[in-house]
């Protein structure tokens, strides 16, 4: 390995592993969790199923945070600026995916009006 396949590997992992560990903390999480920083996450009353609510978003995370990895190795025999490409096409495309899927995830979850 280059110096530079090292340090690029450091920086994915300083990014990655923050994003496991947030992932590992909502899946266990017993209060509902937030997706978006800075707004409040939503209220157990809102919530159909914390717990299924809650781990969706936790393997979400885990699912991305892993993907960066993959990209990482799997772009790895290939070179320097393949590896770079597949890790933009990652970070870019799983923030669109991730919104969606939050998006999903709020209209299976969420309470309707007059639901009680």
């Amino acid at each position: 390995m280059t110096a530079e396949t090292i340090i690029v590997l450091i920086i994915l992992l300083v990014s990655a592993v923050p994003i496991i560990i947030i992932g590992i903390v909502q899946y266990r999480s017993k209060d509902p969790i937030g997706f978006w920083s800075g707004k409040k996450p939503p209220k157990r009353e809102q919530i159909t199923d914390v717990q299924a609510y809650n781990r969706k978003h936790g393997l979400m995370w885990i699912v991305y945070g892993v993907g960066l990895l993959l990209c990482f190795v799997c772009g790895l025999p290939f070179g320097g600026l393949i590896t770079g490409y597949l890790c933009m096409v990652e970070v870019m495309g799983g923030i669109l995916v991730m919104i969606a899927y939050h998006n999903k995830l709020n209209r299976m979850y969420y309470r309707k009006q007059g639901d009680i």
